[in-house]
């Protein structure tokens, strides 16, 4: 049986699941790394696992330091509307022997994370004032 390499594989996910763009994989493969690095995780071995909760966090810092107030546009333009999206993400990956996960790792895991317009949008708004009403950002 011939081995896929990662590239292989994303192509393959790209084909299977066409809800999120190649884009979105990357930025997960990542935002995985800026998590370890910013929990300092070991480089290998069981103790650098990261938990769901572990990575919506790095995700989060991750994606304001990328991409700033633009963060959730460009999840959405990548097909990621919330926080499920991306643990369907990690799930495609692990499922593809990309990412590894153990048995306590779950999909649930990241399904009640955060609200994008608040982890995203909220904190390059300027501080409200009485005469001023802000709309939600896209």
């Amino acid at each position: 049986m011939k081995k896929t390499n990662a590239a292989e594989a994303l192509e393959q996910l790209l084909k299977e699941d066409s809800r999120y763009t190649i884009d979105a994989y990357h930025f997960i493969r990542d935002a995985l790394e800026y998590t370890t690095k910013m929990l300092n995780k070991p480089a290998q071995g069981a103790q650098r696992h990261v938990t769901g909760g572990e990575l919506l966090d790095g995700i989060r810092k991750y994606a304001l330091n990328e991409f700033g107030p633009m963060a959730k546009t460009v999840f959405t333009a990548w097909g990621i509307r919330a926080c499920a999206d991306f643990g369907q993400l990690v799930f495609n990956l692990v499922n593809k022997g990309i990412l590894g996960k153990t048995d306590q790792d779950t999909l649930q895991d990241f399904t009640h994370g955060y609200d994008f317009d608040a982890a995203f949008c909220a904190p390059y708004r300027p501080e409200p004032t009485a005469d001023v009403k802000y709309r939600e950002c896209p």
